[in-house]
């Protein structure tokens, strides 16, 4: 059932097989069906989340949608703003498709580390290579064009097919409209 989780957490530590045991145990099997909302604006987010299948979206704002970051399988996440200072947090996260992830709590996460070494270098190593996509994610749309940022997303596997234009739109900065004019340019 966790083998995804396990070859996950397997390739980005050095636990054990028993601390591998006993960290696995901690997490448990969710599903969010498309359109639900794994964590609501002004809620305080309290998981650590692993997507199995499916795919998420943070969604800012209240009255123009912005999608700020979209997960895919594979990942491990929290809204680490609301998560790190225990306040509500300013996103939605909407499933884009039926999701299954697995979550760990906060306090299991944090009592993990205190007793597994090898634990607290996995959420390290975790969240330098978050912070590396977001820093990556920022200087893409600093510096290139929303045609080029268009065409990035063309080369991730399955990302278009689970995104529809007006998320995908939102997540590039542009309306619906202005990305119909440039699918239609780069046919062309």
């Amino acid at each position: 059932m966790k083998e995804n989780l396990t070859d996950f957490i397997n390739r980005n530590s050095h636990l054990l097989e028993d601390e591998l045991k006993i960290v696995t145990a901690k997490f448990h099997l969710q599903t969010v069906p498309k359109g639900q909302l794994l964590l609501k604006r002004g809620q305080a987010a309290n998981r650590y989340y692993y997507i199995r299948s499916g795919a998420l979206r943070f969604v800012y704002g209240a009255d123009r949608e912005l999608t700020a970051w979209v997960v895919l399988p594979g990942e491990f996440f929290t809204e680490i703003s609301s998560f790190k200072h225990r306040t509500p947090t300013r996103f939605n996260i909407e499933a884009i498709e039926e999701t299954e992830l697995y979550y760990i709590d906060r306090q299991d996460m944090e009592q993990l580390y205190r007793e597994i070494p090898a634990w607290q270098e996995f959420g390290r190593e975790i969240w330098e290579s978050m912070a590396i996509r977001m820093i990556d994610e920022i200087i893409r749309f600093q510096t290139m064009t929303v045609e080029e940022r268009y065409l990035e997303f063309l080369q991730k596997p399955g990302f278009m097919q689970r995104v529809s234009v007006r998320q995908l739109a939102s997540y590039l900065g542009i309306t619906p409209n202005a990305l119909s004019r440039i699918r239609k340019n780069l046919r062309q």
